[in-house]
Order: structure tokens, then sequence, then C-alpha cells
């Protein structure tokens, strides 16, 4: 576990006596799942049984759950697919950095110094997807195009979508967006961004402040800067993060 947020998250944790959990996505330990699919954005299967069961075997336990990024997606879709369904231990959730729009994102990413970013990431995929292939021979997936792909959209279009069951990248972003799903949300949650995160335009935040002041389980607390699961401040040998700090407070202050 080299992530800074996560292992911060569990120290203070640690430090309040408080018992922690992460769920580590379909090949992000580095391995190929016997089933023929791997973790999205709109994947919420596994957090569904993960929280389940954790609720199973520890009833009447608080709860609170976190989700970044690509994870925060999956927590704020999950919690509205749930809607009033979700177990009762849960007490808050707290989702940081979230891509709400993927569609959007997508393609604000493609543009600046971003691209970098998405050349490398895709690399990283596309590795992940060849070796899946090898092992799963039979997904539907155009092999010529794969290789080919230099976007989110162009990878999502070739391999997330048919191998998980969309009918493409538009597909996929549609249904896997989580601005959709937060009218449903019904534990109190916090939505941790900042504007100038590159990974999202501006205006798709004015859109969750919109959809976020018609439900009032939802927190919003925008920044104007801290980019991408940024809020680092002080010198480089003593850096202090301010993320963690924001999450465990909403955690605590819960009644």
């Amino acid at each position: 576990m080299r992530s800074k947020y996560a292992q911060g998250l569990m120290h203070l944790a640690r430090a309040r006596g408080w018992g922690a959990a992460m769920l580590i996505f379909r090949t992000c330990d580095g391995r190929i799942p016997d089933s023929p699919r791997l973790y999205h954005s709109g994947e919420t299967t596994d957090a569904e049984f993960v929280v389940r069961r954790i609720a199973a075997e520890r009833p009447g336990r608080p709860i609170h759950l976190f989700g970044v990024s690509l994870g925060a997606n999956v927590l704020l879709k999950w919690l509205g697919e749930q809607g009033a369904r979700a177990p009762r231990e849960i007490v808050r959730a707290a989702a940081v950095s979230t891509p709400f729009d993927l569609a959007a994102g997508s393609r604000y990413l493609e543009k600046g110094l971003s691209r970098i970013y998405v050349r490398h990431f895709i690399r990283s995929l596309r590795a992940k997807a060849l070796a899946a292939l090898e092992r799963h021979r039979d997904l539907p997936v155009d092999r010529v195009r794969l290789l080919a792909a230099r976007s989110f959209w162009e990878f999502d279009d070739v391999f997330t979508g048919p191998v998980h069951g969309f009918r493409g990248a538009d597909d996929y972003y549609l249904r896997s967006s989580s601005i959709g799903f937060l009218p449903d949300v019904a534990v109190p949650t916090l939505l941790y961004s900042a504007v100038d995160d590159p990974f999202l335009p501006p205006v798709v935040l004015d859109r969750v402040r919109e959809t976020a002041s018609r439900n009032p389980m939802l927190r919003i607390d925008f920044t104007a800067s801290g980019g991408h699961v940024g809020w680092v401040a002080g010198p480089p040998w003593a850096p202090v993060y301010h993320m963690e700090g924001r999450v465990m407070h909403w955690y605590e202050t819960a009644t």
C-alpha cells in the first residue's frame, strides 16, 4: 500500500482506536482476476460485498466510508444505488476528488499537460488489458484498436465498455458517472474537491452544487486550489496533508 493518503487515513484511524479496512480494486494488486472482468468507475458489486460483510460481522457498530478519485465515483454511485437501503451502520461517507462526470473528465484530460498523464496511464491500462486477453481469450475486444488507443475514451470504447457489458465508452460514461446518482444518496456525505482539479472542468462542480442543494445529505466543500487529491502544504521535508484531517473532522462531527 504505497498511497500516501491511504497510509495517512489508516494512521489517523489507528490513533483514534478505530478499525480500518481497504478495498483494493481488481488488478490494482498486480494480479489478473480469474473472472473475465477488471475494475472500472461504475463497478459497485465489490464495494457492495465488502461494506455489507463488514456491517454483518459488526452489527450496530458505526461505519465511515471513504473514496478518492475513481474510488469516490464508485462510492457515490453505490450510495445512490442503495438509497435508503444502505446499511444502517453507515454513519457518514466522504468522496474526495470525484470525477463526477466521466465523459467531461475524459475530454478535459486531453487538454494541456494532462495529456502526458493520460498517455502514461493508458500504457499501464493497456498492459493489464493485454494480460487479461491472454488469460481470457474470448473477451470481446478488438486487439488492433486496443493497441492503437491513446486516450481514455479510445481505451474505454474498445476495452472497458465491451468487456463490462456497455455498448461503448459513451454508454459506459453515461451509466457510470456518479453525478446521476447524487439525488438518491441517503447517507450524510462530504463532497471534497478542488476547483483547479485537472481531472475535471470546473463547470461540472457547478452542476454538482446545484444537485447537492436539493439533497440535504450532501455536504459540499469545494476549495479554490488543491488539484487532484492534493491539499499539501509545508516544506518538502515536513509536508502537511490537509485532506486527511478534513475527512477525519467530518467523521468526528457526526451526531
